[in-house]
């Protein structure tokens, strides 16, 4: 089965062994509900490091039976944020997810070279899957939230993450639309020619497992009538899997564009580092977040 839909990636989980999820703050009321829910379909076992009083008080407000969490009591964010990437160091957890603290002092953990999370000669980057009711499929997208401007070197490994996860999503051959404002190759615009470069390199070989296609506008990566109209004709344009966004400023804005007027739904990880790693956003519904938690469980049998 393709996943086309989020609620896809529920039905590839059904029977599959409970993972257990790291989160770090926890004392957040979409976050304890999205745990709660993932962990009422035997999606996970949740640890929950933060403040101890305020998880019991939000799980008494939302009805949720706090004992089927193992709790740890740490009110500093920071101080959080280290146990749970040391937790993860020694194998107590296979997932770690960000809960009510900032993405720089998450980030700070994961990222430190000598007790962080991320892989030897790996780069960090960020993958989302958008459901937009107006695409006849998922979007699996990058990087809208933590490189903000990928070199042709950061953009070969953000492809082969993107590979990874639409692999994990059953798609055999994903086709990858690599973004820029125009078809044409210009000197001027460097975007147009990291896309030639990254299309060639597939073409010969030197990126496998998919298919990659550029320099490509986002209206003929996701339109077959605007490919046809301007003459281009590939087995990506109009049908594209994964959009490679030239920076963060672009992702983001689809992203939030998508989310926010097209009413969408997504999921979002972090990849590159040693598990998956839930990165929503604080103010990501309890959907969001739960969608995002069975994307990480979804990949963390891929570290099996």
């Amino acid at each position: 089965m393709t996943v086309n839909k989020l609620y896809d990636i529920f039905e590839l989980l059904k029977g599959r062994q409970t993972k257990k999820i790291i989160v770090v703050c926890a004392h957040d009321k979409h976050t304890l509900i999205s745990i709660s829910q993932a962990a009422d379909q035997n999606l996970i076992r949740g640890i929950l490091i933060g403040n101890y009083e305020s998880i019991l008080s939000i799980c008494k407000e939302a009805g949720i039976d706090s004992d089927k969490f193992t709790i740890i009591n740490q009110p500093s964010d920071e101080l959080a944020a280290q146990i749970g990437v040391a937790m993860i160091n020694q194998c107590e957890g296979d997932i770690l997810m960000k809960g009510l603290i900032s993405t720089d002092k998450f980030m700070r953990a994961i990222l430190n070279k000598e007790k962080g999370l991320v892989e030897s000669g790996k780069i960090v980057s960020h993958v989302t899957l958008i459901e937009n009711k107006n695409y006849h499929k998922l979007l699996i997208v990058a990087d809208v939230a933590v490189i903000p401007l990928p070199d042709l070197n950061q953009k070969i490994q953000i492809i082969k993450y993107l590979v990874d996860v639409a692999t994990s999503l059953k798609i055999a051959i994903p086709k990858i639309a690599v973004l820029t404002p125009t078809e044409q190759v210009i000197p001027s615009i460097v975007s147009t020619i990291d896309a030639a470069l990254l299309s060639k390199m597939n073409e010969r070989g030197q990126i496998r497992g998919c298919i990659v296609e550029g320099p490509l506008a986002l209206d003929v990566a996701i339109d077959h009538e605007a490919a046809e109209i301007k003459g281009l004709s590939s087995s990506v344009s109009g049908d594209a899997d994964c959009l490679l966004f030239p920076n963060l400023e672009s992702g983001n804005i689809f992203y939030k564009v998508n989310t926010k007027l097209a009413g969408s739904e997504s999921a979002a990880i972090l990849v590159g580092t040693k598990i998956p790693v839930v990165l929503a956003s604080r103010g990501d519904s309890v959907q969001v977040k739960l969608n995002s938690i069975a994307l990480g469980v979804l990949l963390s049998y891929e570290k099996d």
